[in-house]
């Protein structure tokens, strides 16, 4: 069993259909991730914010740096919702960003944010990494890698990974098991290349957020991921789901 895990989730899957926050999926949640830390199992989550803003869909020719700032931005934002939903499901949190956001969240450091993990808190990582250009996988893989998590949890809208984009192939082949090297030899979108580049010595799971208890059993039955799941790691032999 895990004893440290990293999850990402995206703006996206705190969203309605018409709002930017469902709150039964929030719930659900929260749910589950009370579950796991009843398990002794410490959890840090990165959040997006793909709900609020998507780069630089809202104009085109606006300015890259000064989108992504406003992205970062968006991630505090939903890091306080979930930090309130927490705190209303009994869920001790702290929210952390790498930059300081008057009173309402702690500037990162790998000494706070184990303390914290240790007291059992729920950490919340808004913010991004602080910068422009990098995505949120990437702050994803970099706390996991600068606090030393067992595993990398990527909540993402498809079921794992494919040899090919389902969405234009009907015949792409799921991974079951696949590795680090071989999603950059194939140009496999499914992770941030950075990303795997900082946690190659971190196991991964790809996984379908919608499916249900999807987190819970991600992070506590090994077995049951791989129905809607795919496990990266480095020097792992490829495996097709069957």
């Amino acid at each position: 069993m895990y004893k440290r895990v990293i999850i990402k989730l995206s703006g996206e899957s705190l969203a309605g259909v018409n709002n930017k926050f469902d709150d039964e999926i929030i719930s659900d949640l929260a749910r589950q991730f009370k579950n796991i830390l009843q398990k002794q199992i410490q959890i840090g989550i990165v959040v997006g914010g793909g709900n609020f803003w998507r780069g630089r869909t809202a104009n085109p020719r606006m300015d890259k740096v000064k989108a992504d700032q406003i992205g970062m931005l968006a991630t505090v934002m939903n890091a306080l919702y979930l930090s309130d939903a927490f705190n209303q499901h009994d869920i001790k949190n702290k929210i952390m960003t790498p930059f300081v956001v008057g009173t309402m969240t702690k500037q990162f450091s790998k000494e706070s944010a184990l303390k914290n993990m240790n007291s059992g808190n729920v950490l919340i990582f808004g913010g991004g990494i602080g910068h422009p250009f990098f995505s949120t996988d990437t702050i994803t893989a970099l706390r996991a890698a600068e606090l030393e998590a067992d595993c990398i949890l990527y909540a993402k809208n498809v079921d794992g990974i494919y040899d090919s984009d389902p969405k234009l192939n009907p015949s792409a082949k799921k991974y079951k098991k696949i590795s680090y090297q071989k999603i950059i030899q194939d140009n496999l979108s499914a992770i941030d290349i950075s990303a795997m580049n900082l946690s190659r010595e971190i196991p991964s799971i790809v996984f379908a957020l919608q499916h249900k208890n999807s987190i819970e059993t991600a992070v506590l039955d090994n077995e049951k991921i791989f129905e809607f799941g795919t496990l990266v790691s480095n020097n792992i032999e490829e495996e097709f789901y069957a």
